[in-house]
Formats: structure tokens, C-alpha cells, sequence
């Protein structure tokens, strides 16, 4: 990936209440928002922000699956229900299953380096909870391959798909130690939630995490090697964010104080029709972090904080390798020595991740951006983290399918503000 030959910035960025079980105010039989009001929440706040509509030259749209769950294509032309200063601007919708928040974002990040645009509105949103659990697994499952390995696959196919990683790892790590592991994992994601207040999670109030992260596998309910609480929620909510030029800050008025700066990005493919070669290793993640990373002219020990795609447990713990932090099989270790906690050496997932904060599919990617653009401007609230003056870099990974597609970007905190037109 070449470097960018334009400064990009982020700003500005909103995400909603990740709605779904676990939300005091979840309930399947009362009316809920549908795509149409996230999508304008998400956007309305970020337009407060930059001084409206009419200071954006382009909107993108990231969704997988509104088309099976809600009954709703064409969503490039919702945006202009945002803000009636957006009629008549181009708009796009982009899908790479989980990780279409995050081409959402290189989309926009490509338009303002082209030059095309100063302001790119981004948007990523997911209403699922619109069909019972195992047909919302059917419908996640258009992420695989369909013909090739979906009709022959377990009811709840991405779960098996990442039940199967899981049983690799154990069989390379041992048992004991794995499953440890994913249940640490997923205390540290319910702890983070716990202080984000739009966070699915947020209103968990059970004693002793862990415990419950151990609960066994049923392979007769569930899948073989993860249980429940190995696995994200099924959630609703959008993230929005404005992707900016120097001259959009300027034009929108933004302090570059409270923006960051997109240092590198890399986008990689792999191909849909081959499994992967080892259960044990995220490799397109891999290549796509260490993309990002030469793009930005970044190692590894400058990064401070992370955001990864924990659709799984074992996707946390296989990212950490993936991300060069730990070794091949040493990843558990890595995270039950304390390394991942909000307190530790890089942490991770800093408003619960995945598992805890939820994972509104099409809006993960920019939700992950948001929560990064939060802890580098110090507006993370309750979650706040100390960003290290030695590790100011921030790194997000947003992965679709079983690591098929995956966006890594990473950020820094951007300068001063930008000087007023003459």
C-alpha cells in the first residue's frame, strides 16, 4: 500500500446504543429503531459537528446484509434523509460482510487522497434483530463461500467456523490453557463495556466473569469448542465519522486538536474460495496489519492501544498473534499475563470490542474508528485510557468473514489547529 499523498484526518465521529440482549431496554416484542433512524442518529451527530450538510462533499455507506434482514437495498440514498443539505451530493454503499464499516473507511480515505473530496460523511450500520437467532445465522452466513461450504455447514456456521480455529489452538496450547485464555478474553471485553455507556454489555452486572467464561461447550446445542459467551451479540446500531482533508478541518472548523490523523491503511483480499491453510493463523489479517504498518512507517512498539475484530474469543486471541504482539500459539499467554486489559502493555478493545460493546456487522468497522478517534482526543468519558507518549499510535483491524476481507488503519493524534483562511 503507498503512502498517503494527502494528509487524512477523522473527526467528528458518533455510534449509537449497540441495542440487543443484555440492553435493560431491549425487548423483541416492543417496536425498535430500524435502519433509517440509526443511520440519521449516527449522522446528525457528526453534521452537529462540522457545521452540517452542507459541508460535505460525499457520503459513504458500509452494510452487509439490510437487503435479507430488514428488506432494504439501495442504502446510499438514505443518507440523504441525514440532512436535507445532502440531496443531490454522490453517495455510496459498500459491502465486504463484517468488514464493510471498514471499506467504508478506505473508501472515503481513497476519495479525499485522490483529491475527489475535502469531506467524506461515513457511515456503518446493522439492524439484525429482526429475525430469530439461528435464521440470523443462516443470514450471516452469506459471509462464506454459500456454495461451496455454507450448504454443507452447521446451522450456526460462523460459530462452527471459529469453533473449529478454537479446536485447533487448543490441540496446539492444551485445553486448560486456551480455554483460559477466551474466558479472560471475554472478561476484559465485559469489564470495558461495563464503562461505556452505549456498550451492549453495559449492563452486566455478573460477580465473576471468568466463571462464566469457562461455562463448557455444548456440542449438542451449540457448537463444539466455544460457548455462548466466546461469541458477539447480536446487536443494532450505526457509527458515523467524518474522513478529512486539511482543508475539510479547515472548512468545517475543526481544531486539528480534536481530530486524528490516519497514518497508514492497508485492505486485503483473500480468496473466498479456499479455506485456510492453517486454523491457527489470521493470515490476511496479518498481511493487512503489516501493510498499514509500512505505510505509516510504524513498529509495533509505538502502538498504544488496539481496536480488533473479537467476533470470537479465538479471533482475539489469534489477532494478537496476527498483529505480531505474541508469537505463533502465544497469544494466550500474552492475554492472561494482563497485556490486552485496559491497564496493560497495548490495550485492547478499550469500549468492550466485539463481545462486549457488540457488533452490528456493517457498522463495526467505523464503529472501531469512532472509539479510536475517542481515546487519542481524550473524549472516551468513563473509559478513557493514558495514551503513552512513547506508544501515541492507535491501530484498528476489522475482518470479514473467516479472515477474508480485513481493513487495518492506523492513527495518531493530529497537530494543532489548522490556520483560518485569509
Amino acid at each position: 500500500m503507498k503512502k498517503n499523498r494527502r494528509k487524512v484526518y477523522m473527526a467528528a465521529g458518533h455510534h449509537t446504543v449497540s441495542l440487543g440482549t443484555g440492553r435493560k431496554e431491549f425487548n423483541p416484542k416492543k417496536p425498535r429503531p430500524g435502519l433509517e433512524e440509526y443511520i440519521q442518529e449516527a449522522g446528525r451527530a457528526v453534521l452537529a459537528r462540522i457545521g452540517g450538510g452542507r459541508n460535505v462533499d460525499e457520503g459513504v455507506i458500509g452494510n452487509f446484509m439490510a437487503a435479507r434482514f430488514n428488506k432494504q437495498g439501495h442504502l446510499a440514498a438514505l443518507i440523504p434523509s441525514i440532512d436535507p443539505d445532502l440531496r443531490w451530493k454522490p453517495c455510496t454503499r459498500v459491502e465486504c460482510a463484517c468488514a464493510s464499516g471498514g471499506v467504508a473507511l478506505t473508501a472515503a480515505i481513497k476519495s479525499v487522497m485522490s483529491g475527489a473530496s475535502d469531506v467524506v460523511l461515513t457511515v456503518g450500520v446493522e439492524v439484525q434483530n429482526t429475525v430469530k437467532a439461528i435464521y440470523g445465522a443462516d443470514i450471516l452466513g452469506g459471509a462464506g463461500w454459500y456454495r461451496g461450504e455454507r450448504k454443507q455447514g452447521h446451522a450456526y456456521f460462523f460459530p462452527s467456523l471459529f469453533s473449529d480455529r478454537a479446536g485447533a489452538y487448543i490441540e496446539k496450547v492444551g485445553r486448560d490453557k486456551a480455554r483460559r485464555a477466551f474466558a479472560r478474553w471475554y472478561r476484559n471485553a465485559v469489564e470495558n463495556a461495563r464503562l461505556c455507556d452505549t456498550a451492549q454489555e453495559f449492563h452486566n452486572t455478573c460477580p465473576d466473569l471468568e466463571a462464566v467464561g469457562l461455562a463448557e461447550p455444548n456440542p449438542r446445542s451449540f457448537v463444539d469448542h466455544l460457548n455462548v459467551f466466546d461469541c458477539s451479540k447480536v446487536s443494532d446500531g450505526a457509527a458515523a465519522i467524518a474522513v478529512m482533508s486539511e482543508e475539510g478541518l479547515e472548512r468545517c472548523g475543526v481544531p486539528k486538536n480534536e481530530a486524528v490523523e490516519v497514518a497508514g491503511w492497508g485492505q486485503v483480499e483473500a480468496d473466498l474460495t479456499v479455506p485456510p491453510a492453517d486454523l491457527t493463523e489470521l493470515e490476511t489479517t496479518r498481511r493487512a496489519v503489516r501493510k498499514a504498518l509500512d505505510a505509516a512507517g510504524v513498529t509495533l512498539d509505538q502502538i498504544g492501544t488496539v481496536e480488533c475484530h473479537d467476533c470470537f474469543t479465538i479471533s482475539g486471541i489469534l489477532s494478537v498473534e496476527a498483529i505480531g504482539l505474541a508469537g505463533k500459539g502465544e497469544g494466550a499467554d500474552y492475554v492472561l499475563a494482563g497485556k490486552t486489559s485496559r491497564k496493560g502493555e497495548v490495550p485492547f478493545n478499550t469500549s468492550g470490542g466485539l463481545v462486549g460493546w457488540g457488533h452490528p456487522t456493517g457498522g463495526t468497522g467505523v464503529r472501531q474508528a469512532v472509539t479510536v478517534w475517542q481515546q487519542l482526543t481524550g473524549k472516551a468519558d468513563g473509559w478513557q485510557i493514558k495514551i503513552s507518549r512513547k506508544r501515541p499510535y492507535a491501530l484498528s483491524v476489522n475482518m470479514g468473514g473467516n479472515d477474508k476481507t480485513v481493513v487495518a488503519v492506523v492513527y495518531k493524534k493530529a497537530g494543532r489547529r489548522p490556520k483560518a483562511k485569509a
